[in-house]
């Protein structure tokens, strides 16, 4: 994360990269290839029961200004365009989809030593603006996270976070759904060398008085596969095993089961990521 607290998406991230991430009941595959010129191209499709979807997403790098151009099988053209470190610390990104003439969308990144802020707004006559910000160091931090619509007047999104961190172990708390949603996670590192971590996450809705909690591992087989497994008080059980069989080249199968009722049957995903 660096010396300073980070923007608030990190808050609690890496708990649920250990807990989410990789995870899926689906078929996805995807190819990079990469021209002489610079331009990266990425063709990916997805197959979702009979549903099958695909995109093509071009992107483009001259010096600090990164865009990326996106179209999938419904014809929407995504453009996102990045401008880095225009000003120390500073990101500024531009994206759009085309027909939505509504999607135009201006957010600005700023990264402090003390301080992480993320500032978003809707190009359109009455747009909705999302601010987060994020104050203190790379050890204790405390965010917010909320969403304004101008058109309505009322407050969309309201979020806080807090989140701590030392070399082994980060914890952090995230009240969501303004106010109506308690998460709290903790992620530990047990061994640096095999990437062996574990990790719990407990959320609480005061509406309906629910409780979810999750718990997962993950561990480095060898320095080329890696194995990660949770499962949940609702008894649904996940394992997913990773294997780079060449550099930036993923394959990935993961499986999951409702140990409450197995006669269902298990659900399985399989991922092949292709970089030369």
């Amino acid at each position: 994360m660096g010396k300073g607290p980070g923007l608030y998406t990190e808050i609690g991230k890496k708990a649920r990269d250990l807990l989410y991430k990789d995870y899926q009941s689906d078929h996805k595959f995807s190819i990079t290839t990469y021209s002489p010129t610079g331009v990266v191209i990425t063709s990916s499709g997805s197959k979702k029961g009979d549903l099958f979807l695909a995109d093509v997403n071009t992107q483009l790098k001259n010096k600090n200004v990164t865009t990326d151009i996106k179209v999938d099988t419904n014809s929407n053209l995504f453009t996102t365009i990045t401008v880095d470190e225009a000003a120390p610390g500073l990101k500024t990104i531009l994206s759009f989809r085309v027909p939505d003439q509504r999607s135009g969308k201006l957010e600005v990144q700023y990264l402090h030593d003390y301080a992480g802020i993320c500032t978003s707004v809707g190009l359109t006559a009455n747009p909705i603006v999302n601010f987060s910000g994020v104050v203190g160091t790379n050890i204790v931090a405390l965010g917010t996270d909320v969403s304004f619509d101008t058109k309505t007047g009322d407050f969309t999104k309201c979020n806080a976070g807090l989140s701590f961190t030392n070399a082994d172990l980060v914890a952090s708390l995230n009240l969501n759904n303004k106010g109506d949603n308690l998460t709290a996670s903790y992620y530990h590192t047990v061994s640096p060398l095999t990437s062996t971590a574990v990790g719990a996450e407990v959320n609480h809705s005061f509406s309906t008085n629910e409780n979810i909690i999750t718990v997962g591992t993950q561990h480095r087989l060898d320095p080329l596969t890696s194995v990660k497994a949770r499962i949940n008080n609702f008894g649904k059980a996940s394992a997913l095993l990773q294997h780079e069989w060449r550099p930036k080249s993923l394959f990935t199968v993961s499986g999951e089961v409702d140990t409450k009722s197995v006669d269902k049957g298990a659900k399985f995903g399989l991922a092949l990521s292709l970089k030369p």
